[in-house]
């Protein structure tokens, strides 16, 4: 998290602490209103279409929860697909008995797109896919199937929660109906925010899985009004101080620029996965013709839950990412577990370096 978010954050608490929590988001009315904007001119959308929500999976579920999905219709998706995601088209599929298309993967582990019309029934609805999936540093390729989705009258639905802050992700481009993400992680904002974008086209066929007096207004005793835009998927509580933090971070995203974060991320993570696969023993494990800052390997010498500890011993930070939540994925590969290290534009050569000698040390 840079200082100016930090900073932000935590002036926001003590506000709250000093004169009360209304009083302090009423004092900041002004940055809660910039974040809108601001998210509207990092996607290349419109202010009205953006919610924000307070994390990147609630975000996600507001609006496909939204869709007018019944019985037969029919959703297709990827190996890529994050757990939560796929969690709830099963869980869609008992209540309104959907049915679930996978789509198959090209010889580079992307999505097929040249295999999707293949999937197409006159039930089929929504193509929900994964930009940049948890468990790896596959890229895929969401332009190309916002055409195909296009083409054949789909909703496209697009988890951006890896790709939005490493990415220079441009909707106007990629030409998807939703699209959501978290303002932690690659854009460096505070947990417990997220945001949403759903497009004017669709807005009104979609109705809230749930609103309260932020989504709607209640105008008589049997009526009520939702909010205009997509700001009826958000909620009247919310993380405020988060909020006041996160405009900081976009503002500090953008002023660095997404064209000249992801050049770094992808130069740096370039040199992570060339050294990492010249070490005996470690394998690089990410998938896809366009790679991203994320990087997954394996060891034969430790598993990846040990090589974590190991590392953070040195005061090195990786994550593992296990087969339970990667099922689609991992599962065919035979693989239980990835060593998951991600890299950011403030990272350096020599950290790299470091990380490296620090496995090759084991493998040695």
């Amino acid at each position: 998290m840079p200082d100016p978010v930090f900073n932000a954050t935590t002036q926001h608490l003590a506000l709250e602490r000093d004169i009360g929590g209304y009083e302090a988001a009423a004092a900041s009315h002004d940055a809660l209103a910039s974040l809108y904007v601001r998210f509207g001119e990092l996607l290349r959308v419109q202010p009205e279409e953006i919610a924000i929500i307070e994390n990147a999976t609630r975000a996600w579920d507001m609006a496909f929860y939204a869709l007018p999905l019944s019985e037969g219709d029919r959703i297709i998706t990827h190996a890529a697909e994050y757990a939560s995601s796929y969690l709830s088209f099963l869980q869609l599929a008992k209540r309104r008995r959907v049915c679930i298309d996978i789509a198959p993967s090209d010889d580079s582990g992307q999505i097929d797109v040249d295999a999707l019309p293949a999937l197409l029934t006159p039930k089929t609805r929504v193509i929900n896919l994964v930009h940049v999936p948890t468990q790896g540093g596959l890229v895929n390729p969401a332009e190309e199937v916002g055409r195909f989705a296009r083409e054949h009258g789909l909703t496209y639905v697009l988890d951006a929660c890896q790709s939005v802050g490493q990415l220079d992700v441009d909707v106007s481009k990629i030409g998807c109906h939703v699209l959501s993400g978290t303002g932690r992680k690659f854009l460096r904002g505070p947990r417990g925010t997220g945001f949403l974008y759903v497009s004017s086209e669709i807005l009104d066929d979609l109705d809230p899985p749930f609103i309260d007096m932020r989504a709607a207004t209640w105008t008589g005793e049997n009526t009520y009004e939702v909010a205009s835009g997509s700001r009826r998927f958000e909620n009247w509580e919310s993380y405020v101080a988060g909020r006041v933090g996160l405009v900081a971070a976009l503002d500090y995203a953008m002023e660095i620029g997404l064209p000249n974060i992801e050049n770094r991320i992808s130069h740096l993570a370039g040199c992570l996965r060339a050294k990492l696969s010249d070490i005996d023993g470690v394998t690089v494990r990410d998938l896809g013709e366009r790679k991203c800052g994320i990087v997954t390997f394996e060891s034969t010498l430790e598993q990846p839950s040990q090589l974590a500890r190991r590392l953070r011993s040195e005061q090195v930070n990786i994550s593992v990412t296990e087969q339970s939540s990667a099922r689609l994925d991992l599962g065919p590969r035979n693989i239980a577990a990835l060593a998951r290290a991600s890299v950011h534009y403030f990272n350096t050569e020599s950290e790299i370096d470091r990380v490296c000698s620090l496995i090759r040390r084991e493998a040695a």
